[in-house]
């Protein structure tokens, strides 16, 4: 520790700072992207190594996708088998039906992000645009307080996933939570709360993947400092312990219905940036 200290000085720190950072808010619907930005602000950060934000993500991926790989297996091997075992398609047939579903719901996002990814980060560095979306995600948290629908995995339809997958658009906006907007259209769309935190975190993989890969083309585009690459790979291994466990308590409080508790706390930092970077 002592060894890394004095080799990267107060950057270790920093580093381990918003690896613990990442890995509290990645899961939780609070926006992990915008308090990632708000801690840089704050803070007066300066983050040449911006590619660092790959490694804490793709961090926070391998913890979900661990939480998530009995499903994922299941899911993968129910549609090809779907589409190639004609003598028993009929057993995978619910399995192959909620992998569309994942499909159809990501596929809004994927030629937002695609279209407008230049213009999403031109407005990642406006304090005032941050402060709003804190206060949009509080509101839509606060929206769903009292929501818990009748409807399971298999009974989403074709509307339901195209709805779904719109409004996650929105949460390519720093402060605007992706996983609480995705939470909340489920929702509203009358899936009962584990199928809809279920159905948040199966979307997450696609948006994740693909940000990965293209945060991967620009590093090394850009050309890969490999000085950094033991901080790095220190922060992503902490964001992915701590995503692991605050999955655990997400899923605690998303069973008890006090998922909309949440809005407190955006409406709280919300108000706060709005006011501080006046």
């Amino acid at each position: 520790r002592n060894l890394l200290y004095n080799y990267y000085g107060d950057d270790m720190l920093k580093y381990i700072i918003l690896g613990i950072l990442q890995g509290i808010t990645e899961s939780l619907p609070v926006s992990s992207s915008g308090h990632l930005v708000l801690f840089r602000h704050l803070f007066n950060v300066n983050f040449e190594d911006v590619n660092f934000e790959i490694f804490l993500n793709f961090g926070s991926f391998l913890a979900i996708f661990f939480i998530f790989r009995k499903d994922i297996i299941r899911l993968i091997k129910a549609f090809f088998s779907y589409l190639f075992n004609k003598n028993d398609y009929k057993k995978y047939q619910k399995d192959f039906k909620y992998a569309l579903m994942i499909i159809l719901g990501s596929i809004p996002v994927g030629i937002t992000g695609l279209l407008f990814k230049d213009k999403v980060d031109l407005l990642s560095n406006n304090m005032t645009i941050l402060g709003i979306d804190f206060l949009i995600t509080s509101f839509l948290l606060f929206l769903v307080r009292k929501a818990n629908g009748n409807k399971n995995d298999y009974e989403i339809t074709f509307k339901d996933a195209l709805i779904i997958g719109c409004m996650q658009t929105i949460a390519l906006l720093p402060g605007i939570s992706r996983s609480g907007t995705v939470m909340v259209a489920c929702l509203l769309c009358k899936l009962n709360r584990d199928s809809a935190l279920r159905y948040t975190f199966m979307l997450y993989f696609p948006v994740s993947a693909a940000s990965f890969l293209l945060g991967v083309k620009d590093f090394i585009k850009t050309g890969a400092d490999t000085t950094l690459l033991m901080p790095y790979i220190i922060g992503m291994i902490i964001a992915g312990v701590i995503t692991y466990y605050t999955f655990q308590l997400l899923t605690k409080i998303v069973k008890k219905g006090n998922f909309w508790k949440f809005s407190i706390y955006t409406l709280i930092i919300g108000l706060f940036t709005l006011i501080y970077f006046r």
